[in-house]
């Protein structure tokens, strides 16, 4: 009777302690993480044919492009790396880099109307949304996990199986948080 009463009781402490919990959530954080990582990884893919666009009008921009093609590398090797405050400020730079790109065709009005031009900005404007809805999932994910993890008795289960918090997908570069500054104007001519 004494053995019928514990082989009933281990899969309900087993139950109680959290741990198949830890699990599902960790495992829903790791999904929405890649989520992200697919994301920003369409988003530096759509930059080359973006950068060659405006080349193709603004071929004396070449600071900019050198500094979009950085933010890419950066945004690319990030992505690979699979950290997720990497993963974020990474994307902050490229945030800024395409921000200057995207300033350009204010000077070069054939670029503004160029088919290949709009088209690739709606494709990047929906990768920025497809990033906004990920980021969002993730770090949901990581506040219901990480608040799991801290209650009573799941704190035990994470403690005995190494669950660890996770990072939420936030920019911790100093400065990042400040919009970047655009400057077209050029330096007047000396007499």
């Amino acid at each position: 009777m004494r053995r019928n009463f514990l082989v009933l009781a281990l899969p309900l402490l087993v139950g109680a302690c959290g741990y198949n919990s830890i699990q599902s959530m960790d495992e829903t954080a790791a999904a929405a993480q890649k989520q992200i990582s697919v994301q920003l990884q369409r988003r530096a893919d759509l930059v080359p044919n973006l950068v060659s666009t405006v080349k193709g009008f603004a071929a004396q921009e070449a600071e900019v492009f050198e500094t979009v093609a950085k933010a890419r590398a950066g945004l690319a090797g990030a992505v690979q790396g699979g950290n997720v405050t990497e993963m974020a400020n990474a994307n902050q730079q490229m945030t800024g880099a395409l921000g200057r790109l995207l300033a350009i065709s204010e000077n070069y009005p054939q670029l503004k109307s160029d088919k290949n031009f709009l088209q690739l900005q709606d494709e990047l404007t929906g990768t920025e949304n497809r990033i906004a809805v990920a980021r969002t999932d993730y770090n949901g994910a990581v506040e219901a996990y990480n608040a799991y993890i801290r209650k009573f008795p799941q704190v035990l289960t994470a403690k005995v199986i190494g669950a660890k918090p996770r990072d939420y997908f936030d920019v911790t570069n100093p400065g990042a948080r400040e919009a970047p500054t655009v400057d077209f104007s050029k330096p007047a001519a000396k007499n």
